[in-house]
Parts: C-alpha cells; structure tokens; sequence
C-alpha cells in the first residue's frame, strides 16, 4: 500500500510535540512491518510536512519518506500544492491528513479515499493561547470540517475527541477511536532510581499558555503553605516560560521550582521515575502521553479532568482527575500524596498494570485496519 500522510510537523521538527510522537509511532511500524504483524514486507508512506531553517528538504524518518516545505507559518499556505504535486506524480492509494493545528481541507484535492486522524480540536481553547484575531481564525478554521470532510473516516484518539467531533455534526459511525501506546518496555520502573526523598512533582510538556502550567504553580504555593518541602519540576520549552518564571518568583517560589528546559530522553525517564506524580493541569488535549509514559514508569498522575486527560488517568486508581483551573483542589492532592507515600507507591504500581495494556503495535495494527476498511468501502461503492 503507498500512504500520503500530512501533518505540519515531522518528529525531527523542533516544534514537535505529542501528536508527532503520536504520528512516528503509528506510520513508522505501519512503513516497517505492516503495522507490528511481524511477517511481509511495510508499506510506503510519505510525509508532508512543514521544514524549519537549515533542514534537509528531503529525509528519512523512522522508514517515513519525509518531504518538508515551507514553515510554522506558512505552511498552511503551501501544503495544499504540495499535495497536488505528490498526488500528480505519484499513485497513491490513501490519503491522510493529521488534524492538529489548522485543518488543511484536503479531500477537497482528491477522491482518494481518505482518513481524517484527529488528536483533538481546539475549539473556543485557542482563545487561551493566542490573541483573538488569531484565536477566532483557528476557532473558525475548524467550523466546517463536517462539511468539508464529509466523506472522510474519521481516526479519533479518544473517547473525548470522538464526542467532540460527534457534537460538531460528524456521524459518530464515521469515527473509530484508537488509544494511542507507550512503550512500556522502556518507560518502566527502575530500582536504581527510587522515589524522591521530598514530595517532588513533575510538569513535562511544552510551555504554552493554554498548557495551564501556571495552575500547578498556584497549587504548588498553597500546598507549601502547609508543607514546605514540596517542590516542582517543570521541564519543556515554549514561550509562556518567562510568563511562568515572573509568576513563580511572585509566589515566593523560587526555591521550590526548577525550570529544566528540554532534558534528553534518559533525564526524562529518570524524572518521571523519582517524581510523587507528575501534574497536568491542561484543559483540552487529544490523550495526555506524558500520563501514560508516567504511569509505565510506575508514577501516577495528577490531572485537570479535561476531555482527552480524562481517557488517560484513571480517577482514583492510576491518580486523581480534579476540576480545571482549581488550584485549591490539585494542591489537595498534591498534599494528600505527600502524606501517604504508600498511595503514591499504590496509584504507581496500578498505573503501570494500565501502561502495560497500551502497545504501540496493537494501535498501529488497528490503524493500518481502519485504512484498509477505509480503501474497501470506498472501492465498493464505485
């Protein structure tokens, strides 16, 4: 099978994120094998992306034949003939469009059949992230998209992005939804880094403002009201830290937070793995990976109880759920946990039985399954 994929970002793009991760996972084992069959050859796939300065316009990535033009900004503006230009010079049997940022309308471009792969929408939560003119552009971007890509199947990965798309007028038959993984052989508890002495929570994601980092600076400050040992790491880049570091010196915590930056992959793991829990304090995501990677690692998860994040911490047995934007009720957990290390070591040893049901392979077999089903239907009604 030959797969034009689209998406604004490849894994190599510094701008990439989770649904980037997402993306490789799923598309790499598909181009590899088939989707982790084991036996018979992959399946070409090809990538349009956006570039960034000084990259290689043409790459291979995880067995991806990546094509990149254009960038952050423009994009938009020039993906749409790039795909005509693939879909005119090569035969393609599906076509894919990543549905992250702004949707980009292309099976208005062929009649192909076409999967439309959602993390999730932005919806009136662009408004908390940039400035209004620009915020209503994304608002309104997504406004047609059951119109648009009306005759497109549609890949959700989460329940909450299904009902999501359900409420914006998608049929609900024309969506599967399909759990994203985590490589739990190598996010997995280690005893040569046990737990930290001090209660020590984690933030690990990009800085945006949207991301809601500075409610867990708020809950950090009044849980330190009752215990002064407690302390957070926030790792990741973007532009809301220096918003993020005015707010922490504000509080009276300059003490009590590290600001990491990107730390390496191993530095990751070795955080997850000593942290009491790590915080997501968002309002929308698509699922919430750094949940899951925690949960592998045997660290439960203290999250807004938010479409998507609510599909990936199980309330009361993988960490707690509390209402977004409530800084009182994540400094109660946070509090909570801080008195009982035995529920963190509980929470964590649940949370890693959930990590283990969570394959990579199983999620890429299931989407080169919705693909196929996807070629089928359309075959059959011509």
């Amino acid at each position: 099978m030959r797969i034009l994929l689209v998406n604004w970002n490849d894994r190599e793009n510094p701008h990439a994120g989770g649904a980037e991760i997402h993306l490789h996972e799923l598309f790499g084992r598909i181009a590899a094998r088939g989707g982790g069959g084991g036996g018979g050859g992959g399946h070409e796939v090809h990538l349009i992306a956006s570039g960034w300065p000084s990259c290689a316009p043409r790459a291979v990535v995880d067995g991806i034949q990546v094509t990149r033009l254009g960038g952050r900004h423009s994009f938009a503006l020039r993906a749409r003939g790039a795909v005509r230009r693939a879909l005119r010079s090569q035969r393609f049997d599906v076509v894919i469009e990543d549905i992250n940022k702004l949707p980009l309308f292309l099976p208005m471009l062929t009649s192909l059949p076409f999967v439309a792969l959602v993390p999730h929408l932005f919806g009136t939560t662009a408004f908390a992230e940039t400035s209004a003119p620009l915020a209503t552009v994304v608002w309104a971007a997504e406004l047609p998209i059951p119109w648009a890509y009306r005759r497109a199947a549609f890949h959700a990965i989460s329940e909450s992005t299904r009902d999501d798309l359900v409420g914006r007028g998608v049929p609900s038959e024309r969506i599967v939804v399909i759990h994203p993984g985590v490589d739990s052989a190598a996010y997995r508890p280690d005893p040569a880094t046990p737990r930290a002495t001090r209660p020590t929570f984690l933030y690990l994601g990009r800085l945006k403002r949207y991301k809601g980092v500075e409610f867990a600076l708020r809950a950090l400050a009044i849980a330190r009201g009752a215990r002064a040992d407690m302390t957070l790491d926030v790792c990741g880049q973007g532009d809301d830290r220096p918003r993020l570091e005015r707010i922490t010196t504000e509080l009276g915590l300059s003490d009590a937070v590290r600001f990491l930056g990107y730390v390496p992959e191993e530095e990751k793991k070795r955080l997850l793995r000593r942290a009491w829990a790590v915080v997501f304090p968002s309002p929308k995501e698509g699922w919430g990976i750094t949940n899951v990677e925690a949960a592998a690692c045997g660290t439960p998860a203290l999250a807004s109880d938010s479409p998507g994040l609510r599909e990936s911490v199980r309330n009361g047995e993988t960490g707690y759920l509390v209402p977004h934007g409530d800084s009182q009720a994540l400094a109660d957990r946070m509090l909570a946990l801080a008195a009982d290390p035995l529920a963190v070591e509980r929470l964590g040893r649940a949370a890693r039985t959930f990590a283990e049901g969570l394959s990579w392979d199983s999620a890429a077999r299931a989407t080169l399954a919705h693909i196929e089903r996807t070629i089928a239907a359309r075959e059959r009604k011509r």
